[in-house]
């Protein structure tokens, strides 16, 4: 008698972390039979899609990739797909719908691109009242009649004033991107009402099913994963085997399947969101293990700290991503696998991950904040990421964390088998844990007080100009070039002429500034201009090398 469908799903599961030979053979095996077969719940139809991405991102020759990739290729023409296919929304498979309250930035990007998949979602749509107190703002002032005298819901009002070939939500995104604001204001209306978004399924909308960079080598699986615990200090050294700049075509095409990957899990992240096409570079860590490595654009860079987002890439798939906040010879790094792939290599990522960083960036302190081992996120708690990290040799400085640590691990001496609870785990992650490669310190991120700087700004600038920070900044953007010997920004960049508008109070509030030599000057109007240049990396290398530059940030920073 023939095997089942689903026994056939439970026995190629089981060979998921398998390799060699044999284990290539059965799977084979498995998968062609399974390709003729229909599954019998969307939770087996869902395992099927999961197996497929994991062995498309760890193959074992070219005859399973094959094979896996003809079945990824038709698996939206499954009709076990289609007949689970409401069942399966929200997975990012393949001819399936995706509902989510996408960001300003995302939304604006989806219309564009797919605007007939477009259309809002109104019955969960919760501030439809808000929406109708501000419509008339998003229209031209000739309709404003109309929208102050007609009693009709803000849905028939959509229905009313968008084109016959457009729908609700693209109407709506395309209003809000006519508003006569800047792209701060525009992205804090929209997002201010949260509006549920319905991307139905179309022959080309993001789908985890068909996501893979195709410029990318195979390196095959005929070995077992890498699970054990990395030597950090050891990987930390390690740099990566190349880092390449790539083409402005090619680092679109590497932001847009980082977006994708963002959407099709119901996720957004703003270096991807706001990723600059010119600052990308793919990273190769060897073993199939890339990054692309992308940096924002000028207009949406912080002040101080330089974030990079991170995409992984296994033999081209998108395995995870990592953000980077890096300054002071320092990096905060929030680490994510998608769930795909959790419980293959994720140590042994981490550690590449830290010696990309450090080769990067020229750091030597790790900083993990507490969002990433849990806080508020009862997913990261559950997976025991606090613990995670522990075991690879990061530590809490906070004195209250400390001591439940202590407690816990006396627990774990008296009862090896003791696991943490849920409230304990609460507690321990309430602070940052670090790692440092040489001895610590605590001039690192995660440690400065960002806060105390952006404090002595304000106060300089109130103490100078008052409500009048218009003049103040033309003022400052003139001093500060006078004070460094900047004569002229001829050829320089409109990032370049952006950072200097927005440092130079900073500049002019820096302790004992007008005392520096001509070279310390000339040094800081470099750092400040990197700051709004190509890549954000380099003002991170010249920022930590100028030292009194460091040391005055630093007075800021621990100001009262």
């Amino acid at each position: 008698m023939a095997d089942s469908a689903s026994s056939l799903l439970r026995r190629l599961e089981r060979l998921k972390g398998s390799f060699g030979r044999a284990a290539a053979n059965d799977k084979l095996g498995l998968l062609r039979q399974l390709s003729q077969r229909r599954l019998g719940s969307a939770k087996q139809v869902l395992g099927l899609h999961e197996w497929l991405c994991f062995a498309r991102a760890y193959p074992d020759d070219p005859q399973v990739l094959s094979l896996v990739e003809r079945m990824l290729a038709t698996f939206a023409d499954r009709s076990d797909l289609r007949r689970f296919r409401a069942a399966l929304a929200d997975t990012g498979i393949a001819g399936t719908a995706i509902n989510y309250s996408f960001y300003w930035f995302t939304a604006l990007w989806l219309a564009r691109r797919w605007p007939d998949q477009l259309t809002v979602d109104w019955p969960r749509f919760e501030k439809r009242s808000r929406l109708q107190d501000i419509l008339h703002l998003l229209l031209p002032y000739s309709e404003t009649l109309a929208a102050d005298e007609l009693d009709v819901t803000s849905r028939e009002w959509v229905e009313l004033l968008k084109g016959p070939d457009e729908s609700d939500a693209v109407f709506l995104i395309r209003r809000f991107a006519a508003l006569s604001a800047d792209s701060f204001g525009r992205e804090t209306w929209f997002e201010d009402l949260d509006v549920p978004i319905r991307l139905a399924a179309g022959p080309d909308t993001p789908s985890r099913t068909q996501a893979k960079f195709s410029g990318a080598s195979v390196v095959f699986q005929a070995t077992p994963l890498l699970r054990a615990r990395p030597a950090l200090r050891r990987e930390a050294r390690r740099p990566p085997l190349a880092v390449c700049s790539v083409s402005p075509r090619t680092g679109q095409r590497l932001i847009d399947m980082a977006r994708e990957a963002m959407v099709t899990r119901s996720r957004d992240l703003d270096i991807f969101v706001h990723a600059d096409k010119r600052d990308v570079r793919l990273v190769d860590c060897g073993g199939g293990l890339q990054f692309a490595c992308l940096g924002a654009v000028p207009e949406r860079r912080l002040m101080l700290d330089a974030v990079y987002g991170l995409l992984t890439l296994k033999n081209g798939v998108p395995i995870g991503y990592v953000l980077v906040s890096a300054l002071f010879n320092s990096a905060e790094v929030a680490y994510n696998v998608f769930e795909t792939f959790r419980g293959g290599e994720s140590a042994y990522v981490y550690g590449r991950i830290l010696g990309l960083v450090r080769h990067l960036f020229g750091v030597d302190a790790f900083t993990v904040p507490p969002y990433q081992l849990g806080a508020d996120n009862l997913e990261g708690l559950r997976s025991g990421a606090w613990w995670f990290y522990y075991k690879l040799g990061f530590r809490p400085h906070d004195a209250a964390v400390r001591r439940v640590l202590r407690q816990e691990l006396a627990r774990m001496k008296r009862n090896p088998r003791h696991r943490s609870s849920i409230a304990t785990l609460k507690k321990l992650v309430e602070a940052n844990v670090y790692w440092y490669l040489d001895r610590p310190r605590k001039d690192v991120r995660g440690m400065i007080s960002l806060g105390n700087i952006g404090l002595r700004v304000s106060r300089y600038l109130a103490g100078r100009f008052g409500s009048d920070r218009e003049r103040g900044i033309e003022t400052c953007s003139h001093d500060a070039a006078s004070l460094l010997g900047v004569r002229s920004q001829r050829g320089w960049s409109a990032g370049e002429r952006l950072a200097w508008r927005r440092w130079s109070p900073l500049v002019m509030a820096l302790p004992g500034v007008e005392r520096w030599s001509s070279a310390e000057k000339r040094a800081l109007a470099r750092v400040v201009r990197a700051k709004g240049g190509r890549r954000e990396s380099d003002f991170v290398l010249l920022f930590d090398r100028h030292r009194r530059l460091r040391r005055a940030v630093l007075a800021l920073a621990r100001s009262d």
